[in-house]
């Protein structure tokens, strides 16, 4: 099979294919196309395996969807994830898969009242996607019932596996219908897995999707954490930085898209926008139009954006925080293409940091925090840029008139001040530090950090201590490769101190200091604000 076939080629009924539809999916992945005809026959038990990123849930869940029986209010099906922010993940999934078909999914994970759980599973449920620690919770209490269930489905095995869940859900299984079909999902394929699929998988078809490297090693990957009110801001600041940013960025929802694209436009930019209420004759007037780079920024939904292959885009901006591991995968692999660099870059606010670690942990990336460009660092690549240009001009031929008119003016005062004026003229409103606004950033604990790229230290000495300004330069200077003049508004105070250095340098102070005072409390740390 090839991921050439189409959805209505794989035996699904009309309502799932409208829901296909409703969602944006053009064409199944290979793993979709091998998993969906076989899991329908419903005569034999599956393994699967399909890194994250190639469309698995859709894989098991369209057919499941299909399988069950909506007029029966018991549990038909039991999908168990590695961890709580998966069962979330693919119990939407589900949900948003199963078109006018009344199917109730019900998510069952640690850390969520047990009580509202079990109001929940009395008022009946079709489908539980739980995590393997709760879900025996609730065979314990005799609350969750599976003997009946028809389909067993595991996802993500090895890293249930990796944490330590074999004998969980070896114990679960044993809690099951045994004529069930089981469909066992894994990036990888261990001794231990193997054997699980031996005992409990009699007559088993194996299905593997070619490994595929779907985020290249020309995509560098970075985040900022920033309010969402600094969100516009931000990417002024990363477009005007960069010298030609083109770029695709992404938002949730039609509306923000919209209001982003006039935003943009408001300031000058050359954006356009494409969601689901675009005609299609104009989407391919402004994918045209993005191609021949008329525009260079391309705000777009993910459902609007399948389909869209450009191969030398600078920069892919999740301007909202994905939905799930796999729609980061297909946002961010339009970058680092046809042997181009590519920047991946991801908005998070404060409270979305543990939901982007999730993404990072299920994609196996590497997702590296980064600054803000303060207004200085963007006012230097201007000039920089403005320079190029301008010692680019003075190759070409000029009219003679201009000639005529610069004499003129330099008979009325200095050159250096003639040109300076000129220069003021064309690009003073360019050049304004001013025009951007503030940026609050913040680190991973939702530490406030300044808009300058800047941390606070709380250092545990004062003038008690015969603490000084000079002593605590150099205590500082002692953990951290910093020029005297890197660390500023110092604040020396009776039994404490404070003083701001450069993030980057902040985190390995603050933890050489952890280190030192191994047993105490440390004698500089982040400060509160």
């Amino acid at each position: 099979m090839t991921s050439k076939l189409t959805f209505n080629d794989l035996g699904l009924s009309a309502g799932s294919l409208a829901a296909i539809n409703q969602k944006g999916f053009e064409e199944p992945t290979v793993i979709q196309a091998m998993t969906i005809p076989v899991m329908l026959r419903d005569d034999k038990n599956i393994i699967a395996q399909a890194q994250t990123g190639t469309g698995k849930t859709a894989a098991f869940g369209l057919p499941l969807i299909e399988m069950i029986k909506t007029e029966l209010p018991r549990v038909q099906a039991l999908i168990l994830t590695p961890t709580r922010e998966l069962a979330i993940q693919v119990a939407e999934e589900i949900h948003s898969l199963r078109g006018e078909k009344k199917i109730r999914t019900l998510p069952i994970y640690g850390g969520q009242s047990i009580d509202q759980q079990l109001r929940r599973l009395k008022t009946g449920a079709h489908i539980i996607v739980g995590t393997p620690g709760r879900v025996i919770d609730h065979l314990k209490r005799k609350t969750l019932d599976l003997h009946m269930i028809e389909h067993l489905i595991l996802d993500e095995a090895d890293e249930m596996l990796n944490m330590g869940f074999i004998e969980d859900m070896e114990e679960i299984m044993k809690h099951t219908n045994p004529h069930k079909r089981t469909l066992l999902f894994s990036a990888t394929m261990p001794d231990k897995i193997k054997e699980l699929a031996r005992k409990y998988m009699n007559g088993y078809e194996m299905l593997t999707a070619k490994k595929e490297a779907q985020i290249t090693n020309l995509t560098e990957q970075i985040y900022f954490e920033v309010k969402a009110s600094d969100k516009f801001d931000t990417l002024c600041r990363i477009i005007d930085f960069e010298e030609e940013f083109y770029g695709l960025v992404f938002c949730r929802t039609k509306q923000d898209a919209d209001v982003l694209v006039s935003n943009l436009l408001g300031r000058g930019y050359d954006a356009e926008a494409i969601h689901g209420d675009i005609s299609q004759a104009q989407r391919e007037r402004t994918l045209n139009r993005f191609k021949k780079q008329s525009i260079n920024i391309l705000v777009a939904t993910d459902v609007a954006a399948r389909g869209i292959d450009v191969s030398n885009l600078t920069h892919v901006i999740n301007y909202s925080l994905p939905h799930d591991p796999e729609a980061y995968i297909h946002r961010i692999g339009r970058t680092g293409r046809a042997g181009n660099e590519g920047t991946a870059i991801t908005f998070i606010t404060p409270s979305e940091y543990s939901k982007l670690m999730f993404i990072q942990r299920m994609t196996k990336n590497r997702i590296t925090r980064s600054e803000v460009p303060s207004a200085v660092d963007i006012i230097i690549a201007k000039k920089k840029k403005i320079t190029e240009d301008l010692n680019a001009i003075n190759e070409e031929e000029i009219d003679g008139a201009y000639f005529t008119w610069a004499k003129q003016l330099l008979e009325t005062g200095k050159p250096s001040k003639v040109l300076a004026s000129l220069l003021h003229y064309a690009f003073g409103d360019e050049l304004n530090p001013e025009a951007y606004g503030k940026v609050k950033e913040y680190h991973t604990n939702g530490r406030e950090l300044d808009t300058d790229g800047k941390a606070r230290l709380f250092v545990a000495l004062g003038k008690k201590d015969k603490m000084n300004p000079e002593r605590l330069i150099k205590l500082i200077m002692d953990t951290a490769p910093l020029k005297a003049r890197e660390i500023s508004d110092i604040q020396i105070m009776d039994n404490f101190s404070f003083l701001t250095v450069p993030f980057m340098n902040a985190e390995s102070i603050v933890n050489s200091f952890k280190t030192r005072d191994r047993g105490q409390k440390p004698l500089i740390t982040h400060a509160k604000k």
